[in-house]
C-alpha cells in the first residue's frame, strides 16, 4: 500500500496523468486559475495533491483517475505536436480527440517530420521516457541533400559539433539507399536535442530533406498510415516498464530514501 507521503504528487503531473493537458500546458492552466483543490482555486506550482482523495476540478470539471493507457501513432507531416497552433495549423490534438481515453503525446515531433509518436495518461511512463539518462532509443529514415562519403558518415556515428557548441552523443548510422542526388541514412539516436537531425546535417554541410522517426523506444510504426494509431500491444508494454519505467521508480525510491 502506498504511504500517505508517496501518495502525494505535484498537481501538474496529476493534471498530465488524467489526460488534460501536457506537463506545460498543466502549468498554464494553473497560473491562469482554473484549476481547483478541494473548492479552492490553486495558482502555486508544485502544489501537492493526493489524486484519489483531493477532489480536483479544471473549468468546474471534476477529474477522476483513470485506467493507464497507452499508444502509438503516426504523425503526419505539416502538424505540430502542441494542443493549439495560433497559427492554425493542425495539431497533434486532431488526432487525440480519436482516443477514447484523454492522452496526451510522450514528448514531440517538429512540424516536418513525421512518424512513431506514444501517447499516454501514465505520468510516470511520461517522465521514464523522457528523462535525458534514460538513453530512449529513436530510430529515423533520414534523407539528406548528396551522397555522404565514409568520413561524413563517420562523423554522425561518432559524434559532431552542433552551432550551439555541444558535441552529440554516439549515435548508429547506415546508408539505406543512394539516389540520383540524395542520400537515405537510417539513424539512431538516444539523446533528443531540439531539431538535432537537422542540425546534425548541417554540421556535415549536408541538408536534411525529409525525416521520419521509423521506432520509438524499440516500438516500430510498421502497418500504420499517417494519421492512424493503435494501442500498444502487451509484449511492448512489458518491455517499456522492464526498461524504462521500473528502472525510473527504482531511482525515485532511490532519492527519496536519500
Amino acid at each position: 500500500m502506498r504511504s500517505a507521503a508517496t501518495a502525494m504528487e505535484r498537481l501538474q503531473k496529476v493534471l498530465a496523468r488524467a489526460g488534460v493537458a501536457s506537463r506545460r500546458a498543466s502549468e498554464e492552466l494553473i497560473l491562469a486559475g482554473r484549476v481547483r483543490v478541494n473548492g479552492r482555486i490553486v495558482t502555486e506550482l508544485g502544489t501537492k495533491v493526493d489524486a484519489h482523495k483531493d477532489r480536483v476540478e479544471v473549468d468546474g470539471r471534476r477529474l477522476v483517475p483513470e485506467k493507464p493507457v497507452y499508444y502509438l501513432m503516426h504523425k503526419p507531416r505539416e502538424m505540430v505536436t502542441t494542443l493549439d497552433d495560433p497559427e492554425g495549423r493542425a495539431t497533434i490534438a486532431d488526432l487525440l480527440r480519436k482516443i477514447p481515453e484523454r492522452v496526451v503525446p510522450v514528448g514531440r515531433l517538429d512540424y516536418h517530420t513525421s512518424g512513431a509518436l506514444l501517447a499516454t495518461n501514465d505520468g510516470d511512463m511520461i517522465d521514464a521516457l523522457l528523462r535525458p539518462v534514460s538513453g530512449v532509443p529513436k530510430v529515423y529514415a533520414v534523407k539528406l541533400q548528396g551522397h555522404l562519403d565514409v568520413e561524413e558518415l563517420d562523423a554522425l556515428r561518432n559524434g559532431v559539433r552542433l552551432d550551439d557548441g555541444y558535441r552529440t552523443k554516439p549515435a548508429e548510422a547506415f546508408v539505406l539507399r543512394q539516389e540520383q542526388n540524395h542520400t537515405w541514412v537510417q539513424l539512431t539516436l538516444t539523446e533528443g536535442k531540439n531539431r538535432q537531425i537537422h542540425r546534425m546535417g548541417d554540421a556535415i554541410h549536408r541538408r536534411v530533406m525529409r525525416l521520419a522517426r521509423q521506432s520509438f523506444a524499440g516500438i516500430t510504426i510498421d502497418g500504420l498510415r499517417p494519421g492512424e494509431y493503435r494501442e500498444l500491444k502487451r509484449d511492448e508494454l512489458q518491455q517499456l516498464k522492464k526498461q524504462f519505467l521500473n528502472p525510473y521508480r527504482r531511482a525515485r525510491e532511490a532519492s527519496k530514501e536519500g
